[in-house]
């Protein structure tokens, strides 16, 4: 059976949603969902989070993850590459003895991936033959055949139309399917990483997120939807063993 890891990113310098990844969704910081998820869906031989803040690792250490290191301040920029931590976190665990065949991208920012989202996800990706990875992806909500490009004064659709009448002037249903990538979670094989120094290869294969596996929580409005969801029981959180986190959360305002 392949080893797997479950990575989980957590810089701290979220500006739209400050501290967001330790912030409180219901009872437990949101970054404990990611954490239970991975563990309850037993698909992973370790749970690792990748954070450039102590208090984060304290965190998560509480909630059952690893944190066998700090990420680099200069791998945990807002415009900095997922390739670099992933490659520093593979390689770090390599130095350190712990190889693993492939690994599992899980994003704090997506609190209602349950642990069935994880296990559908890898059974796909072990019954898939010649594929470097597999993404989450969801049917676009904003169609790019709608979508333009602004020069100066002038504008043009951003994908040409072979339709007539041309896609920017058609009905959604009229359109060609396209789907969009959420946070939900990827899977890959390491050598991706370790070869082409890439975090999905050039073989990838979908993954059908169903209802709010895909949800993502990006700014405040998105944080005010996530509650509304709770609070009117449209959608549910993993289930967490641990007691709420003991201390108080240093989160910025």
């Amino acid at each position: 059976m392949a080893r797997a890891v479950a990575l989980i990113p957590a810089r701290s310098g979220s500006e739209r949603v400050p501290d967001k990844n330790i912030r409180k969704l219901g009872e437990h910081p949101l970054i404990a969902y990611s954490i239970a998820a991975a563990h309850e869906s037993k698909v992973f031989d370790a749970v690792v989070v990748s954070t450039d803040s102590s208090a984060y690792a304290e965190v998560a250490k509480y909630y059952g993850a690893e944190v066998p290191f700090l990420r680099p301040s200069e791998l945990a920029g807002s415009r900095s590459p997922d390739i670099e931590w992933v490659e520093h976190m593979l390689r770090c665990l390599e130095s350190s003895g712990r190889d693993f065949d492939c690994f599992s991208i899980l994003r704090p920012t997506s609190p209602f991936r349950r642990a069935e989202t994880i296990h559908r996800a890898w059974q796909q990706f072990l019954a898939l033959d010649g594929i470097d990875s597999i993404r989450a992806v969801e049917l676009c909500k904003q169609h790019p055949g709608k979508m333009w490009l602004v020069r100066g004064d002038n504008m043009a659709p951003l994908l040409p139309s072979p339709a007539d009448p041309p896609w920017h002037s058609s009905q959604y249903p009229s359109l060609p399917e396209v789907h969009v990538q959420n946070a939900s979670l990827e899977i890959a094989w390491s050598r991706v990483v370790q070869q082409g120094r890439s975090i999905a290869g050039e073989r990838l294969a979908p993954f059908f997120t169903k209802d709010f596996e895909g949800f993502d929580v990006n700014d405040e409005a998105d944080w005010f939807h996530a509650e509304r969801l709770l609070a009117d029981g449209s959608a549910s959180l993993p289930p967490i063993p641990q007691t709420p986190y003991p201390k108080e959360i240093p989160c910025r305002n």
